[in-house]
Formats: C-alpha cells, sequence, structure tokens
C-alpha cells in the first residue's frame, strides 16, 4: 500500500474517531462547567464522584479494547459473520457486567466517597452525583462495546454520529434539570444517565441491522462471551494500574485541599479531553494493525505503526499549543473565579508540554492492543508504578498548596507517569515479540 493511500486510511478512521472520543470527555465538560457554577463545593464533589465512576468503568475498558482487535482480526481474514458474532457477544458481556456493577455500585456509594476523606459538605455532593450515575454504568459498557464492534468492521463514522446525538442531548437534558428544574448536582447526573441510555437505543438498531447483513445471530453464546471475558483479562490488570495511578493522583490532591481539588478537576477534565482527542489515532492503529495481522500482512502492520507515531507527536504539538494559548481563561470558564483559574493555570501549562509524549503513548498503547499484546501491557501496567508512586509520596509529604501545589502535582502525573509508560510501550515495540499473524 503506497503511503499517500496509507495516510488516507488512517484518516478516514481518525477523523470521525476523534469526534467520537471527543464526546465522552465533552460530557464531563458539561458536568463540570454547568456544575463548577453552583459553587466550588459541588465542582470538588463532581471530581471526587468522576473519579470512581472513571475507575469502573476504565476497569470495563477492555470491552471495547479487547472487541476491536477480535473483530478486526476476523474481518480481515474475511469472515464477517464470525466478526460480528464476536462483537455481538462483547455486547452480552457488557449488559451483564453493567447490571452487577450498577446495583453493587449504589450500594456501595457512600463506602467509595468516604474512601478520599473529602470534607462533609463535598461528600455529601459527591454522594448525591454518584449515587445516580451508577444507574447508567450498563449503557456505558454497551456503548463501550457496541463502539468496539463497529471500529473493529473499519466504521468509525457510526459512533460518530451516536456519540453527537448522545452529547447534545446531555448539554440539553443537564440545563433544564440542573437549573430549570432546580436539581443541582443530581441534575447534571440524571441528565447524563438519560443521555447514555439513548445511545444505546441507538446502537441496539445499528447492530441488529448489522447482525442480519452478514447473518450472524443477535443470541448470546456461552463460548463467545466467555472467550471475551478471557481475552479481556490482561487488559482488566492493566487497566487496574491505570486507575490506581489516577486515584492515587485525586487522593493526593484531596489531601492538599479544597480548592487544590477542584483546580485538579479542571486540569483533568481538559487532560482527559486531550487524551481521547489524541487517542483517535490510537483508534485508527487498532483497527488497522489488528486488520493487517488477520491478513498476515506484517509489512503493512509496521507502516501504520511508524506513520501514526510521527502522526501523534505532531498531532501532540498541536494540542499542546492550543492548551497553553487557553490556559489563562481555562480556569475561569469552569468557575468563573479568577483566583481559581490563577491556582490551575501553571498546572495546565505543564499538561501543554507534555502533550507530545502522550500523544506518543497513546498510539503505541493502541498498537499493541491492536497486536493483541496485552500480557505485556499487564506486566508495563505494573512497572510505570514503581517510579510514580513514590514521586507522590514525596509530594503528599511537603504538602505544597496553592497554584506550586498543583503544579508540582501536574509534574508527577504529566511528567514522571507518562514518561515511565512511554518507556515501557517503546521498549516493546522495538523487537517483533508484539507480531502474532492471523485471525
Amino acid at each position: 500500500m503506497a503511503a499517500p493511500t496509507l495516510n488516507r486510511e488512517i484518516l478516514r478512521l481518525a477523523v470521525p474517531a476523534l469526534g467520537a472520543l471527543v464526546a465522552e470527555p465533552l460530557f464531563l465538560i458539561v458536568d463540570a462547567a454547568l456544575v463548577g457554577h453552583l459553587g466550588i463545593v459541588p465542582l470538588a464533589g463532581l471530581g471526587i464522584a468522576s473519579a470512581v465512576l472513571q475507575t469502573i468503568v476504565g476497569l470495563m475498558v477492555f470491552l471495547a479494547y479487547s472487541t476491536t482487535p477480535a473483530v478486526a482480526r476476523r474481518f480481515g481474514a474475511g469472515d464477517p459473520t464470525r466478526a460480528v458474532s464476536a462483537g455481538i457477544d462483547g455486547l452480552w458481556l457488557a449488559l451483564g457486567l453493567g447490571a452487577i456493577l450498577a446495583i453493587a455500585g449504589s450500594l456501595t456509594t457512600p463506602w467509595l466517597v468516604a474512601l478520599f476523606g473529602a470534607p462533609a459538605d463535598v461528600a455529601e455532593q459527591a454522594e448525591i452525583y454518584l449515587g445516580l450515575s451508577m444507574w447508567g454504568l450498563p449503557a456505558m459498557l454497551v456503548v463501550f462495546a457496541a463502539t468496539g464492534l463497529l471500529r473493529g468492521m473499519q466504521d468509525t463514522v457510526t459512533p460518530l454520529w451516536i456519540a453527537g446525538i448522545g452529547f447534545t442531548l446531555n448539554a440539553l437534558l443537564n440545563w433544564v434539570f440542573i437549573y430549570g428544574l432546580g436539581w443541582g448536582i443530581a441534575g447534571s447526573a440524571a441528565g447524563t444517565v438519560v443521555a447514555q441510555w439513548s445511545m444505546v437505543g441507538a446502537y441496539a438498531f445499528v447492530v441488529g441491522r448489522l447482525a442480519r447483513r452478514h447473518a450472524a445471530s443477535l443470541r448470546p453464546k456461552r463460548e463467545g462471551v466467555s472467550g471475551s471475558a478471557r481475552s479481556g483479562g490482561w487488559l482488566f490488570l492493566r487497566t487496574v494500574s491505570l486507575r490506581v495511578a489516577l486515584l492515587a493522583t485525586v487522593g493526593v490532591a484531596t489531601a492538599l485541599g479544597t480548592e487544590e481539588l477542584a483546580g485538579w478537576q479542571i486540569a483533568f477534565t481538559i487532560f482527559a479531553t486531550a487524551a481521547f482527542a489524541l487517542d483517535a489515532l490510537a483508534i485508527a492503529a487498532q483497527a488497522l494493525i489488528g486488520k493487517g495481522l488477520g491478513a498476515g500482512d506484517e509489512p503493512f502492520v509496521r507502516r501504520v505503526l511508524g506513520r501514526t507515531l510521527a502522526w501523534g507527536a505532531w498531532f501532540g504539538v498541536a494540542v499542546g499549543g492550543l492548551i497553553a494559548a487557553l490556559s489563562g481563561v481555562i480556569g475561569i470558564v469552569f468557575t468563573g473565579d479568577p483566583a481559581i483559574a490563577a491556582v490551575v493555570q501553571p498546572a495546565l501549562l505543564v499538561l501543554a508540554v507534555a502533550q507530545p509524549v502522550c500523544g506518543i503513548v497513546f498510539v503505541l498503547d493502541g498498537v499493541l492492543i491492536g497486536a493483541g499484546d496485552t500480557r505485556y501491557l499487564a506486566i508495563a501496567g505494573g512497572l510505570n508504578l514503581l517510579p510514580y508512586v513514590p514521586a507522590l509520596l514525596a509530594l503528599w509529604l511537603v504538602h505544597p498548596t496553592g497554584a506550586a501545589g498543583l503544579t508540582w502535582l501536574a509534574v508527577c502525573f504529566f511528567g514522571v507517569y507518562m514518561l515511565a509508560r512511554l518507556g515501557t510501550l517503546a521498549w516493546r515495540v522495538r523487537g517483533a515479540h508484539w507480531l502474532t499473524a492471523g485471525a
């Protein structure tokens, strides 16, 4: 495949994936912006609740990341019926896991919030948001699995349309529930849950049509569901290490103070938005590498690796420049408070500088996921914590506050942790152990 054709293929997958991926952090931005204007205490409460929700959902991200390469390999091998069937088994697994997590999460919400040791008023707001949001978990997981199915079939346009509809509905409902009905932070959670289930309805229609087209059964198959669970086990462990890092970071931010926790919520929301945007290239890499390995075309896989890495680095430069340019006004947009904006601006500049590294890391992650090298990703996840946890502990002991404290927290996360991830992932792709061809 010639270079211009490869570029077009990457763009064909990455550009729609960018829109779909950005929709998820836009949910968080809408929540943070609307709740932030209710005051610092609700925003801090949202920070805790979001950390818990993102941890639960993040641990289940294998539903998308294991489905994409499984479907793509079968599709690349010329068997679309088995490809769609593998994706449908992932949907049933997602629905079952989501139902269990929703029930367990609603019962343990007070305990989960208490783990952060936040002040009583902040904890109260966190419990309200988290308790309601738990009932959107099954929908979130089904959306993940359905998106993975379509990505594996080399379709990133349909998820874009569904994500756009979901975001628009989420923004409208949140505004009505928070301000029109006066529900406060509860309105934000309720609006998001309704939008998430609406997206499930859209995906049910699309997947049903896809199954009919390729003569795939909609019924769950025990061997297929259990196979999806087994293949995602290593990705689950890999994600555990990521969530340990994120939760430890929120824990240190909470210890620094309410103002610092609110500032970290703003910085991390921007990071999540940029991460999902940069991850669009990783999604393209997942789909193309899975398809290429399914077809047994290793030279093509190598070309995809080199091209997406180059794009990841340059895209990171562009995103970093945008964050730096807007760093002075982002805090005001979220809270309307110039004092909070001044506290968070240095941390946002650290985030901006780190974006090229982040772009490369996300692409490498997607490459190895697409290749099915999940065992190594799980091991590397544990190794990445070795330098990061001591750095966080040192920050907690020194206990700087205000802009200085938040800046050093950003240095720890965007510097120490992301550089550790870069080292372990780059070392792996230098060899050939991650290349396994065939369906």
